[in-house]
């Protein structure tokens, strides 16, 4: 008999379910949730919002941490017909209220520890029909909770009829203008790019992926798709905040697979050199956001014995770009490999010319993974997606400088945009400045990052002040920290007398690194 192939994101859960119906799909604190568990909640969840009112292609929006209910929300919409987007639970009421607004979020669902700041966020959202919050502790009526909804028997309804051509989620990320943009991804690119990303990174069945990395991060969404669409286990951590906790879950529950980013991995370097700490049962270890320095990978190669190592690069835009066969990985240990199964890449000059090897250009890519564009944003999707090799087709702009070998092997030279890459989130200088231009006193900001081994890039704040007046390097960081997520925070404030100029009035940010050399 041949089984009928995967056309949209939620037919995976359904086949992994009607495989396996008792094998494990996920552990969260300790608690285990079998693939017909999966199914039967995101199925109540998607009765429930369809009789609510539900339509194909409306937005939910789903607010929280990594969790068993996370993953239930993201299916659960999916089976509904809507269009899921998941936003980093430290994200703030301000940014929060503009992304809910900007994408007509219909629904919300949430928990318990975030309702302040989402209560704070739902001002003057006339869309928004329901707020759920998982593990709800108050009475107030305005708010529905979440495991009265996934544990009883909703009345079953209708479920639209979904094709992959239809939109499937919603990823915002930061833009050079300081407004998140919402990366609109369909059905078709999404279970294509899965599919493709399991193939290179050798899944099968057998796979225990740990998930330290949030959900709301495209990097940390797809390890749900993929646990979910081989059949695998997902092991559910909400962050790598206390190393030794994690340490303590790989040594437990034995993942075979371990995606991480620079910075994770340079603190388990730094734990090793300490201990020794070693996990034998990894057997592949991925790493994307920022790129991996290459004095990394003979520590990694101790810390994980039997693993292979792949490097990657990636964009929201389109997932994931190229990776690093691990075979490769001491042959080419700068090279960020070649382009994603089933997609091509190649660079151009700024004339729109093919480079020579070796020359840098900017990078293009084209595949059935790249977005459909950016929601409620014609002018930005232009500038990204360009004309194609067809009548009709668009093709996926990096607007990030490469070079290619001469055996076809890419090597990432630098952006070409404003955007700040950090602990594999994208920062943009505009909205760190103008949290920082709020403070009374201050006159001038610029904003911008440099290399750094560990984060990707570093966040660096140059101010200047009104008639000099003094300020201390925390007062402005702690003024951050009560506004902007962690992640963007300035890792040093720099107070200069005067902001350097270009000749049109604007500060001249290339000065300004200068100044960090001197």
């Amino acid at each position: 008999m041949i089984s009928r192939p995967q056309r949209i994101l939620g037919e995976a859960l359904l086949f992994s379910a009607a495989r396996h119906p008792d094998k494990t799909a996920a552990i969260y604190k300790g608690e285990t949730y079998s693939y017909q568990k999966l199914k039967e909640c995101s199925e109540s969840l998607a009765f429930h919002l369809v009789n609510k009112g539900i339509r194909k292609g409306d937005r939910i929006a789903i607010y929280m941490n990594n969790s068993w209910q996370c993953i239930v929300s993201i299916y659960g919409i999916t089976l509904a017909g809507g269009v899921f987007l998941v936003i980093n639970p430290q994200t703030k009421a301000n940014k929060l209220n503009y992304i809910l607004n900007d994408c007509g979020a219909k629904i919300v669902i949430s928990e318990n520890q975030l309702i302040n700041e989402l209560s704070s966020s739902l001002v003057g959202l006339s869309e928004v029909m329901q707020v759920i919050i998982s593990e709800l502790t108050t009475s107030d009526n305005s708010f529905k909770n979440f495991e009265d909804i996934i544990q009883t028997n909703n009345d079953e309804a209708q479920l639209p009829k979904t094709i992959p051509n239809d939109l499937a989620a919603l990823i915002y990320t930061s833009g050079s203008t300081g407004f998140p943009k919402g990366v609109m991804m369909t059905h078709q690119s999404m279970v294509f790019t899965s599919w493709s990303l399991i193939e290179y990174l050798r899944l099968t069945d057998e796979e225990r992926i740990m998930l330290v990395l949030p959900l709301a991060f495209d990097y940390g969404l797809y390890q749900l798709i993929m646990s979910v669409t081989i059949g695998g286990t997902l092991i559910i951590e909400q962050s790598f905040n206390f190393p030794p906790a994690i340490f303590r879950q790989i040594e437990l529950q034995k993942p075979t697979v371990f995606p991480g980013v620079p910075s994770i991995y340079a603190m388990m370097i730094t734990m090793h050199k300490k201990t020794g700490i070693t996990f034998d049962c990894v057997k592949k270890i991925t790493n994307t956001a920022a790129a991996l320095p290459a004095e990394f990978i003979g520590d990694l190669q101790k810390i994980f014995p039997n693993a292979l190592i792949f490097k990657m690069y990636g964009l929201t835009e389109c997932k994931r770009v190229c990776y690093l066969e691990p075979e490769l990985i001491d042959l080419k240990k700068d090279s960020v490999g070649k382009a994603i199964p089933g997609t091509e890449v190649f660079l151009l000059s700024s004339e729109g010319i093919p480079v020579d090897p070796g020359e840098p250009g900017t990078l293009h890519v084209r595949g059935p993974h790249v977005m459909a564009g950016y929601w409620n944003n014609e002018e930005l999707s232009a500038k990204m997606l360009k004309p194609g090799l067809i009548p009709s087709e668009k093709i996926l702009c990096a607007h990030d400088l490469f070079k290619m070998d001469e055996d076809g092997f890419l090597y990432f030279l630098g952006r070409n945009d404003d955007i700040i890459k950090t602990r594999g989130e994208k920062v943009s200088p505009v909205e760190v400045e103008n949290t920082i231009y709020k403070i009374e006193g201050i006159k001038e900001v610029a904003v911008l990052g440099i290399p750094d081994v560990i984060l990707g890039e570093s966040i660096i704040a140059f101010a200047t002040t009104y008639n000099q007046e003094p300020f201390i390097e925390k007062e402005i960081q702690r003024e951050c920290m009560a506004n902007l997520e962690p992640f963007m925070v300035p890792q040093r404030i720099i107070f200069v007398t005067e902001m350097p100029k270009s000749s049109n009035g604007k500060i001249d940010k290339a000065e300004l690194k200068k100044l960090l050399n001197k």
